[in-house]
């Protein structure tokens, strides 16, 4: 009989790693240490306890959805309504606990603080000259930004504006960069009037239009991406990192000297636009197991990932609500047992809707056992000489 060396054992145990947790693993590699088995035997054994595993993740006919919801609702009502300032960064505020959470069962479009964590390539994450270069391709910088003052001179039709040479060398412009941005207005003449100053030559004598013409010369963008209002350029583990304030990951990921495969935002949607609706599910579980964690709350993961996975369910992402999960379920009485009874019952009665009584809900209204736990078994039972009976 041929019997396997233990590496040859070990090197089968762990093509089970992706099936089977390491504690199982490591359980195994132990048990097998001291006893010879053969191919055939070993084969048998690691059937046996894939099957095994898979039938205790869960019984059949268990509350799964009660169970996570009460998992994750009842630390829930334990957590503050606080906004935190991110990792020690003061100019940063970011939405934490249950309003975080909320945001993210509600699948709000854009979420209250907008966020991203940009990593670099090899190229450019060990300089902080380098990482300052990418990072004032992300920036947005608009006019306003890089001006000490304005003046509205109302008697020449005049707009004058004062820049702040180290702000424009902190953003990388210079006066020439700006005029050419200026005349793109077509609004009036550019002058360059010394080192610092740009006067904009029009022929309005009305002071409303050129406030307004003030305020829009103010609110042009030099460079950088829309919707990322700010960065803040940190040191992590021996590389830069650029945290910003706004998202707007498909054009980030276009920047050259970051690294795309680790670029984060909170923003699932736009996650779910860009890298597809997998990595939105993923997203959703890891913004929801770290609101949980940061505030000391011991969840196991897998009910939040039950979530996501309803949440995730038809390719798009979908709220826990009216106007989502609950409100597309196919039963008539559990959309109408959730809200806004009439219109549901009056809606189903003019389309002719039929309910099969399938879930819980509608089971519990009509009165009937509902299909979980004991009320999930169909028994089938035949007397003793005479014909079977339900």
């Amino acid at each position: 009989m041929d019997f396997l060396s233990y590496e040859e054992v070990v090197r089968r145990i762990d093509e089970f790693q992706n099936i089977i947790p390491p504690s199982i693993i490591d359980e195994l590699k132990e048990k097998l240490r001291e006893v010879e088995v053969t191919a055939e035997e070993l084969d048998e054994i690691l059937r046996e306890v894939v099957l095994a595993y898979k039938r205790s993740l869960v019984e059949p006919g268990e509350a799964v959805g009660v169970v996570a919801a009460q998992s994750i609702g009842e630390p829930g009502t334990q957590m503050t309504l606080r906004t935190f300032h991110y990792a020690g960064v003061r100019e940063f505020n970011v939405t934490l606990g249950l309003p975080r959470l909320i945001e993210l069962v509600d699948a709000r479009r854009v979420p209250s603080t907008p966020m991203m964590t940009v990593y670099l390539d090899e190229e450019h994450k060990y300089d902080e000259e380098k990482a300052k270069e990418v990072g004032r391709r992300i920036e947005t910088t608009l006019i306003e930004n890089v001006t000490r003052s304005v003046e509205v001179d109302l008697i020449s039709g005049s707009i004058i504006l004062d820049l702040d040479e180290e702000l424009m060398e902190d953003k990388g412009v210079d006066v020439e960069f700006i005029e050419k941005v200026l005349k793109k207005l077509k609004v009036g003449d550019v002058i360059i009037a010394g080192e610092n100053r740009i006067i904009l030559q029009t022929d309005m004598v009305d002071l409303t239009k050129l406030q307004k013409l003030r305020d829009k010369i103010l609110s042009l963008k030099l460079k950088g991406i829309k919707g990322i209002k700010r960065i803040i350029i940190r040191k992590e583990g021996g590389e830069y990192v650029i945290y910003t304030e706004g998202s707007n990951l498909a054009a980030v990921l276009k920047v050259k000297g970051i690294d795309p495969k680790r670029v984060y935002t909170n923003n699932i949607y736009e996650i779910a636009e860009v890298l597809g609706i997998e990595a939105a599910r993923n997203a959703i579980i890891k913004e929801a197991m770290k609101v949980l964690e940061e505030q000391g709350l011991d969840v196991d993961i897998r009910h939040v990932m039950l979530v996501a996975d309803i949440m995730t369910l038809t390719g798009r992402i979908r709220q826990i609500g009216r106007h989502g999960v609950s409100g597309e379920k196919p039963s008539v009485l559990a959309r109408a047992a959730f809200e806004v009874t009439t219109k549901h019952l009056l809606e189903a009665s003019a389309r002719g809707e039929v309910d099969e009584l399938l879930g819980v809900t509608e089971n519990v209204i009509v009165g009937q056992p509902i299909p979980l736990g004991t009320g999930f078994v169909q028994l089938l039972m035949r007397r003793a000489g005479g014909k079977r009976k339900t």
